[in-house]
């Protein structure tokens, strides 16, 4: 059984996560978020400790939701050939393009972090980011295996940079002049064309 403190705790979560997509961390009062999850804000200090708290368990949530699938299947992947290895990161990564409400408004906090990065933001990919890299720079060292590892990391930001233009600029690119129709057909082309770049240009077969 859910306990109403569990209950009341995951309504503020919400509330927030919508609030800080929509206007990001500093435009996103204390007051707002309580309004939104009518709750006092004796409720956000005791779960949360206060705003930062409750921000950076919004995006810690964001961060694992974003990068689960890559962590879950990691050794799953490394039985695979490099090349297929690479076509799957690839996929998983964009596929959060097609994603509605609570994906969506994940990539929205992150922009906002692009645009307007905070302190909160900066300390938690220090905590949570070294899993999901990790991933990333074994998939890039079977590709150069004689590389260094800032070679290898270098390379691996490199990756996951060529599908995050597309996911911070999903809106934008969804409407003229561009009009990119964001769907599975799509996730599908812009996957199999990053990932023929990206081994041509690590030194793999196409």
């Amino acid at each position: 059984m859910t306990r109403p403190s569990e209950i009341t705790r995951e309504r503020i979560l919400k509330a927030a996560e919508r609030l800080f997509a929509e206007r990001g961390y500093e435009a996103t009062s204390v007051r707002a978020i309580v309004g939104k999850a009518r709750v006092n804000q004796a409720a956000i200090n005791y779960h949360f400790a206060g705003k930062d708290g409750l921000y950076r368990d919004v995006l810690r949530a964001a961060f694992r939701a974003l990068t689960e699938h890559q962590l879950a299947h990691a050794e799953e992947m490394k039985a695979l050939s490099r090349e297929q290895a690479l076509v799957e990161f690839v996929r998983h990564q964009l596929q959060p393009l097609i994603g509605r409400d609570e994906l969506s408004r994940h990539l929205r906090i992150f922009n906002w972090e692009t645009v307007r990065p905070t302190a909160v933001f900066r300390k938690l990919l220090s905590e949570e980011a070294a899993p999901f890299m990790g991933v990333a720079v074994d998939l890039v060292h079977r590709f150069l295996p004689d590389a260094d590892q800032r070679t290898l990391v270098v390379a691996a930001i490199w990756l996951i940079g060529q599908c995050n233009v597309f996911m911070r600029n999903r809106e934008q690119l969804a409407e003229p002049p561009i009009n990119l129709a964001l769907d599975e057909s799509a996730i599908e082309f812009i996957g199999k064309m990053i990932s023929r770049w990206a081994i041509g240009g690590l030194g793999g077969t196409v």
